[in-house]
């Protein structure tokens, strides 16, 4: 009997896209030592990627941001599903050509090349396969935060010709799939923030009634706006407090920031506001020259948005057939 062991089994990377990390849902309750939560920036396209080969939903993906990596297979068939607004295709060892679709399971076997090549007027995609990608684990988590190089792999993202090793448990997985599109939405709503009274009224109006456009200046760290500066009349800077994600600071020169998945726990800008749960997906998926436009929500509403995001996530989960 062939015998593989788990070393033998493993992608090759031919090229390693934009930003290619190991994600899961991040880590637990260490703000207070000043390690963030990192984890997946697009939390529903992450649990749809495992549901869809009925593993674990915090078990390890591959993220990737607008280029994905070019991969070859070594080893017995596996089965793998690409979430996002992706296109990829799939080259087989004969030199078969499939196009892939999003939402769908593929049978993926030795010297097999899957080819991320972009995700389409978003950012991030997900690659999730149905063995476990062998990695360690830092403070309950393989989330890599390259700002802080805390994670697997040195913290930093995946490079030409390493190798993402795979156990092989050899579990049948059914090549399910799911219609599903990504929306967007034509506001991002926010809460408004502790700081909230620092600003002018005008730049409280304008906050919600104006465009900012999305700069270059964005990563998995934070998201820099541009276009309506706003307005500071009490301090541009206030002792350093704790930071939560989707919050949005405002530094001395006007500019908002939103911070994302690998935020800093602290920070001395003012916060005007903060982007709820259920709106977070669609702000981490905008990409740059892209414009944001804010509506203000109440707690009450902000929290029962979030459970219906929940509802409408598990509700997805439960069409894959």
């Amino acid at each position: 009997m062939n015998m593989t062991k788990s070393s033998d089994n493993y992608f090759e990377i031919e090229r390693a896209g934009i930003n290619t990390t190991y994600q899961d849902y991040g880590r637990k309750n260490l703000n207070h030592l000043g390690i963030p939560i990192s984890g997946i920036m697009d939390k529903r396209n992450y649990i749809l990627s495992n549901s869809l080969l009925k593993k674990d939903l915090n078990s390890s993906v591959i993220e990737f941001a607008y280029q994905g990596p070019l991969l070859k297979y070594h080893g017995e068939k596996i089965f793998i599903v690409i979430t996002g607004d992706v296109q990829f295709k799939i080259v087989k060892m004969n030199k078969k050509i499939i196009i892939g679709k999003p939402y769908n399971v593929y049978l993926i076997e030795n010297k097999d090349k899957i080819d991320i090549q972009s995700t389409n007027k978003s950012v991030y995609g997900y690659l999730s396969i149905n063995e476990d990608i062998i990695l360690d684990k830092f403070w309950g988590s393989v989330s890599v935060n390259t700002k802080a190089k805390i994670g697997p792999n040195n913290g930093q993202k995946l490079s030409v010709n390493q190798k993402i090793i795979l156990s092989h448990k050899n579990n049948p997985v059914p090549l399910a799939k799911l219609n599903y599109v990504n929306s967007k939405i034509e506001y991002i709503r926010v809460i408004k923030s502790t700081n909230f009274d620092f600003f002018s009224e005008k730049s409280k109006k304008n906050f919600f009634n104006k465009e900012f456009k999305i700069t270059k200046l964005l990563d998995r760290m934070g998201m820099r706006l541009e276009g309506n500066r706003l307005e500071n009349i009490v301090n541009n800077n206030i002792k350093s407090e704790g930071l939560v994600k989707g919050v949005v600071q405002v530094p001395s020169d006007g500019n908002p920031i939103i911070m994302l998945a690998d935020h800093g726990t602290i920070g001395g800008y003012p916060k005007i506001a903060n982007v709820i749960s259920a709106d977070f997906d669609k702000v981490a998926q905008m990409t740059p020259g892209a414009y944001i436009k804010f509506k203000a929500v109440n707690l009450n509403d902000a929290e029962k948005l979030f459970k219906f995001y929940n509802i409408e996530t598990n509700n997805l989960v439960n069409q894959i057939s």
